[in-house]
């Protein structure tokens, strides 16, 4: 007789090894590449909520009680989920699997080599567009105000972009993707000018000291790239009224589309009358200045853009000979300019996007002077399409092509019936360009790209390559390196002359250290660039298109460091510092040997200080600017380039009030101390009667720049949104 315990214990024993021949034991160990074990993943069947986590050393075990074919996931956070087909039935399951770094795209590391981003949608903000209205000294001026960023040099009379011991025709803007002729406003020879476009216009911005990508061309030393804004969400009316003019702007918003103009016209004569200038006005300048900016939205993704600009100025002054100050000639000058860009931008898919878009501009400058007439006109376009996407989860790619065509021509006429040649140039360029993003990890990523350019012109096909890599050495800092080939048309005064001349060309090699950390940025970055190929012509005939030769060389070399405390140390105060220390020499255009080129200061200092006080509804800006001594050619003494000028300084202010909600006062002036910048020398072409030649000083307009305004804007939000959102 069987026991009834022996029964039940018989009873259980056989549905325990029923069960047991069902279940599956799954166990293993997961690591990362570096064979480390990796704590607390998470491991299950999918679609189950069987499972476990990996312990200390990284091993798990469970047991699995559905037969049949199932799929085991391995997921932890920052690491790519791994799934392993298994067939449960019964038998034991050993994994061993290792985890390779997931890419997060919201934290990766980002090429800073040679680069600095502004914007909101940017990871890398360095300046936005409230630092440049509000960087005092730099007037609303963009390349005022990255004249304050390191690797640029103070040229008090130009007012352009010169970048690490390159001119100002080495540095391309490109709005949208697309190449901008004549960025700056025409003005009067030996006076600084301004970029034509407003801050406002744009929602990020690119300014590369060197290696930018591959897909822009055309540019030695570097590349403004900027990025307008999409469709407003506002309608608005603004309108500033400033003792030298008037500015209406109008903006209308709706659900898809918002249209934008602005208009305005600006008298220098009050001014003039009222602060001393350094120049002869006959006529005080005079301008009207006109925008048009249309965005609307299409389907779901897609967005069109179209912006137009219109300049029309005049101005007449008296210029007095160098060899004898009572001689003086009347000089009439007039500008006439127009630009046109639009751009169409979609997807395709869930990974790719592409951009389709073209560009017009038209620039015509007159000088009248004796009866005299000498005209510049120039005029082009460019179409472009681009498509940017993920072929995979680690690798992005950038590939387009793009069409630019411009044209330039210079004339001078003694008098009505006399004819002088014409000289000209007709310059077409078809470039196709290929960029990839391999992102080997959250901490490392590789860029390797090409630009090939064919020119009509000169019958040239050029292949630039271009690399950089990037290490996130922290959670807020990274060190980058930068290569790349570049190459350009030389400057238009020459290539009109010698339409054959071949590019000049430049590599440059940049290695960049940056961390930044809840609003403190601190960069600094060491740089080599070679100059190759540059025009060189007999000083006794610049004219002879036979005298020109792609036989000049150069290099420039240095250190840039930067610093910025935004509002974060210091309540409501924000401050940058950057320092410049430039090595450069070059042979090229009528030089006998390698020199320092004049523009080129060894020293460059910028402070910046900014300061806003909630309780008055005032901000405060400071700015003061330092660079040592500049070379110039002395006739009177021996060697080139060995004269010395004196150092530059400057120190600007801006005060800004807001009355109301709706209503800013501000006020601005440069150089408050008065400090007495040259520039360099300008000789007469001949001795004088002691054998020597007789010079001037090449100084700015006016000692100081003095403006004061009232802001009105007629909306909802007002003007005073602007300040808080700093």
């Amino acid at each position: 007789m069987i026991r009834p315990y022996i029964l039940i214990l018989s009873i259980l024993f056989c549905f325990n090894t029923l069960l047991a021949i069902g279940q599956t034991m799954i166990s293993g160990q997961i690591s990362n590449k570096n064979d480390e074990p990796i704590v607390g993943a998470n491991i299950f069947l999918e679609g189950t909520f069987i499972g476990t986590s990996s312990d200390s050393e990284g091993q798990f075990h469970f047991i699995a009680d559905e037969p049949g074919q199932h799929k085991v996931v391995f997921r932890f956070i920052g690491f790519e989920e791994v799934i392993i087909p298994v067939s449960l039935v019964g038998n034991t399951i050993s994994l061993n699997v290792q985890m390779k770094e997931a890419i997060n795209k919201i934290d990766m590391v980002t090429i800073t080599a040679g680069t600095f981003e502004a914007g909101g949608e940017s990871k890398r903000t360095i300046l936005n567009e409230l630092d440049i209205v509000t960087t005092a000294g730099a007037t609303g001026d963009i390349a005022g105000v990255l004249n304050t960023l390191p690797g640029t040099q103070t040229v008090g009379e130009e007012g352009k972009l010169y970048v690490r011991g390159g001119e100002g025709y080495e540095t391309q803007t490109y709005i949208d993707g697309m190449r901008v002729i004549n960025p700056y406003h025409t003005t009067i020879p030996k006076a600084a000018t301004r970029n034509r476009f407003s801050p406002f216009m744009f929602k990020g911005t690119s300014f590369s000291t060197g290696g930018y990508s591959a897909e822009f061309g055309q540019g030695l030393s570097s590349a403004l790239i900027l990025n307008t804004k999409e469709k407003a969400d506002q309608t608005r009316t603004d309108l500033t009224i400033i003792p030298i003019g008037v500015e209406v702007a109008q903006c209308v918003a709706k659900e898809r589309t918002s249209l934008a103009g602005k208009v305005g016209y600006f008298n220098m004569n009050p001014y003039y009358q009222v602060i001393p200038q350094n120049i002869d006005w006959i006529k005080a300048p005079e301008s009207v200045v006109a925008n048009l900016v249309l965005r609307n939205k299409v389907g779901r993704y897609g967005i069109i853009k179209a912006y137009g600009n219109f300049t029309w100025s005049n101005a007449q002054m008296n210029q007095y000979s160098i060899g004898d100050p009572s001689i003086k000639t009347p000089m009439q000058m007039r500008n006439l300019y127009g630009y046109l860009n639009s751009s169409y931008k979609d997807i395709i898919g869930k990974m790719w996007s592409y951009l389709v878009g073209a560009s017009y501009s038209s620039a015509k400058d007159d000088y009248s002077f004796e009866g005299a007439e000498v005209t510049e006109q120039t005029s082009g376009g460019q179409v472009k399409a681009v498509f940017s996407g993920e072929l995979s989860e680690r690798i992005n790619l950038n590939t387009g092509i793009d069409f630019f065509q411009r044209q330039n021509s210079f004339g001078f006429q003694q008098s009505i019936d006399s004819l002088s040649p014409t000289f000209k140039f007709n310059e077409q360029i078809l470039a196709y360009f290929i960029e990839a993003d391999f992102y080997l990890s959250n901490r490392f990523l590789t860029r390797v790209g090409l630009r090939s350019e064919y020119g009509w012109l000169n019958d040239t096909q050029e292949i630039d390559p271009r690399i950089s890599v990037a290490y996130k050495t922290g959670d807020h800092s990274d060190i980058s390196f930068a290569y790349g080939q570049f190459q350009q048309a030389t400057n238009d005064d020459l290539l009109r002359i010698s339409n054959t001349i071949g590019n000049e060309k430049s590599s440059h090699y940049i290695l960049n250290y940056q961390y930044m950390d809840k609003g403190k940025t601190f960069r600094i970055e060491g740089y080599y660039k070679k100059y190759e190929d540059l025009v060189k012509y007999h000083p006794d005939q610049m004219y002879n298109p036979n005298s020109y030769t792609n036989s000049g060389q150069g290099y420039a070399q240095g250190i840039d460091i930067f610093w910025r405390d935004s509002y974060s140390t210091l309540k409501n105060v924000d401050y940058w510092i950057s320092y410049s220390f430039l090595d450069t020499e070059r042979d090229y255009r009528d030089f006998p040997g390698m020199a320092i080129p004049i523009f080129a200061s060894r020293h460059n200092i910028s402070l910046s200080y900014k300061q806003f006080f909630p309780g008055l509804k005032t901000f405060l800006s400071g700015a003061y600017t330092f660079s040592s001594a500049r070379p110039y050619n002395d006739l009177n003494s021996y060697g080139f380039n060995t004269g010395r000028t004196k150092c530059y300084n400057d120190l600007s202010i801006t005060l800004a009030h807001m009355a109301t909600e709706n209503i800013g006062v501000f006020f601005m002036c440069s150089n408050v101390m008065g400090f007495e910048n040259e520039f360099g020398y300008e000789y007469s072409t001949i001795p004088n009667d002691d054998g020597l030649y007789s010079r001037r000083a090449i100084i700015p307009a006016a000692n100081r720049f003095i403006l004061f305004g009232v802001t009105i804007t007629l909306s909802k939000n007002g003007v005073m949104n602007q300040l808080r959102s700093l």
